[in-house]
């Protein structure tokens, strides 16, 4: 069913609801309105020109919905683009103008369905209903229909009352009008007098399912692509796109996810403290999700799966699709029953043929039961009259003769039409008989091969998805094993480099010791030339020491000195050498220091060497 028929089934309503007189027939004036509304929730520019050419006041008489067709295929539908426009916007205007005219409930009726929900069954029952006008709806969709509600409402659907409503004449000979679908509805019996919310909530969930075609909805647990981080989202799923909201009254879409034949849904295990885990990948992304439980998860995989074998197949509704499926199931029974009454109608003739064949073999029976009964009395008679009829005897003899050898051929002739009677009678019973095990075969084998393309579909399935999860496994082992050669590459090249850094700093290292052996050297050969020159110091000053000495009256000059025996130089050391040592000394040391320092990081792993 395209988006054309879906329309014009609401359109149909429209029309009919403004026609007051139930004569098929709408003033212009009218229709100039309708149209005009049409255009405004189609998104379609508004021609008023064109719209006043189509209704020129020529004539003030009515159009009839023959008349109107021309004008809304040309300017309307053939304008109207998929994905422009709201449906369930066209559905409001079409219901608000014939449930204004239709839909009258009773008030005092405590179990009246509300406005929006009759809404949501009117345009459940035009999704369903079949492609003929009047519109109606054969029992075994309203059937499924109810067994969906009921089945939102987790209760069982009320077979006795539904069958009541079906055996009514109308029903029986027409099917369902949405008008008495909806006054069975608004008696409460179907739904067993449940809360007129729990009933609305049932109602709005199957309209979203078939009409809105929703796969599944409902909350799970979502990884931020940024963030990495877990929150909780409201999903709906359609055949195309995955949308999910910050709530499930829908108002704030967070993100949507283009559904098409390549992506596919995996399971995955439990990390990151999360349970029921699964992830839909796409070209571009992987987006990982999160269940309340393995059931959830079960069903959201297989609702996420036959999402992408619809846009697979090339079909943009489920509903659709199973409707069609459905009322090809139903033509194949009509053709089988029909099949089967030509069969019975075969086989009543083949029978009354055969009563026929035997009736006539019975009066054969009795004509010849009364030719018995004829010759006797004849024999009868010839005996009572054998003595007046002896001068006539042998002429009498003669004839009788004769008569009894026509008889007789006569009777055998009749013997041998009843004997061919008998052997086509037998050949019937034999054909019935063959004709019964032949349907019994193809009825066998057809069964046969139900099952059978059931079971290859299964197998084709399984098969499919092993492929998947083997092509998926591939890659990431390709993956794991890249990963890894790359790892194992980048620690040979980082062990090479702290080598080579160890060996530098055990080269600077030596040459550190073999700096600090010279300089210690130096230092022994300083010290050395310190101790003479203080040697020598101490000699000079005793010396000056007894030259700088006065010499007093009698007193002898001492004999064992020179002439500057009694200067005296102050004994002290060179303050700059010592300065040299003390730095040279903590120099060294933290030079050392540094070497081991670095060292003992190159062997950690830690030192940067230049």
């Amino acid at each position: 069913m395209d988006l054309r028929s879906e329309l014009l089934k609401s359109i149909w309503y429209g029309f009919t609801a403004l026609d007051l007189e139930k004569s098929g027939k709408v003033s212009k004036s009218q229709l100039k309105v309708l149209s005009h509304n049409l255009c405004t929730v189609l998104s379609i520019p508004h021609d008023p020109v064109a719209l006043e050419e189509h209704f020129r006041d020529d004539d003030d008489g009515p159009v009839s919905s023959q008349g109107y067709m021309p004008y809304l295929n040309k300017y309307i539908l053939d304008k109207v683009e998929e994905g422009c426009f709201v449906k369930e916007q066209v559905d409001e205007l079409c219901w608000t103008l014939t449930a204004k005219k239709n839909y009258k409930p009773a008030k005092d009726n405590k179990n009246v369905l509300p406005g929006k929900d009759a809404f949501h069954l009117w345009s459940l029952f035009n999704f369903l209903s079949e492609d003929k006008y009047p519109l109606v709806m054969v029992p075994d969709e309203v059937e499924y229909l109810l067994k969906k509600i009921c089945m939102a409402m987790s209760v069982e659907l009320n077979c006795v009352e539904l069958e009541d409503f079906i055996s009514q004449d109308a029903v029986r000979q027409n099917g369902f009008t949405v008008w008495s679908f909806l006054e069975m509805m608004n008696t409460g019996k179907i739904t067993r007098g449940m809360g007129q919310e729990i009933t609305s909530m049932a109602i709005e969930e199957v309209y979203r399912e078939i009409v809105a075609d929703v796969l599944k909805e409902g909350y799970l647990w979502k990884k931020s692509q940024l963030r990495r981080n877990w929150k909780e989202r409201w999903f709906t799923l359609r055949p195309i796109t995955l949308d999910y909201y910050t709530s499930e009254d829908r108002k704030e879409r967070q993100g949507s996810i283009a559904l098409d034949g390549n992506c596919c849904v995996e399971v995955l295990p439990d990390r990151d403290g999360k349970r029921c885990m699964f992830c839909l990948k796409t070209l571009s992304k992987t987006y990982e999700m999160s269940a309340s439980d393995t059931k959830q998860r079960q069903e959201w995989t297989a609702a996420i799966q036959t999402a992408i074998r619809l846009h697979t197949e090339g079909k943009t509704s489920l509903h659709k699709d199973l409707k069609l499926k459905r009322r090809e199931q139903r033509e194949q029974r009509e053709k089988r029953r029909l099949a089967k009454e030509e069969e019975q109608q075969r086989f009543q003739a083949l029978q009354e043929e055969k009563e026929r064949k035997l009736a006539e073999l019975e009066l054969l029976k009795e004509a010849q039961r009364q030719a018995q009964v004829l010759l006797e009395q004849d024999e009868m008679r010839r005996r009572q009259h054998h003595e007046e009829m002896q001068q006539a005897l042998e002429v009498q003899l003669r004839e009788a003769k004769e008569s009894r050898a026509t008889m007789q051929a006569e009777m055998v002739l009749k013997e041998e039409e009843a004997e061919r009677q008998r052997k086509r009678i037998k050949e019937l019973e034999e054909m019935q008989t063959s004709l019964e095990e032949a349907l019994q075969q193809e009825i066998k084998a057809r069964q046969d091969e139900e099952v059978f393309r059931y079971a290859q579909t299964g197998l084709l399935s399984e098969e499919e998805d092993k492929m998947k999860a083997l092509m998926a496994l591939q890659e990431e082992q390709e993956e794991y094993i890249l990963k890894t050669q790359r790892e194992k590459q980048e620690l040979r090249q980082e062990m090479e480099n702290k080598s080579r850094a160890l060996e530098e700093a055990q080269r600077q290292l030596e040459e550190v010791r073999a700096n600090r052996y010279r300089v210690d050297q130096d230092v022994v050969a300083a010290q050395r030339k310190l101790r003479q020159a203080s040697t020598n110091v101490k000699h000079w000053n005793v010396q000056m020491n007894r030259l700088m000495r006065p010499i007093g009256p009698g007193e002898k000059r001492p004999s064992g000195g020179g002439s500057f025996s009694s200067f005296q130089i102050p004994s002290q050391r060179d303050p700059g050498l010592r300065l040299r040592q003390r730095s040279e000394e903590p120099d060294e040391e933290s030079k050392e220091n540094r070497v081991e320092r670095r060292l003992s990081q190159a062997s950690n792993g830690d030192m940067d060497i230049p």
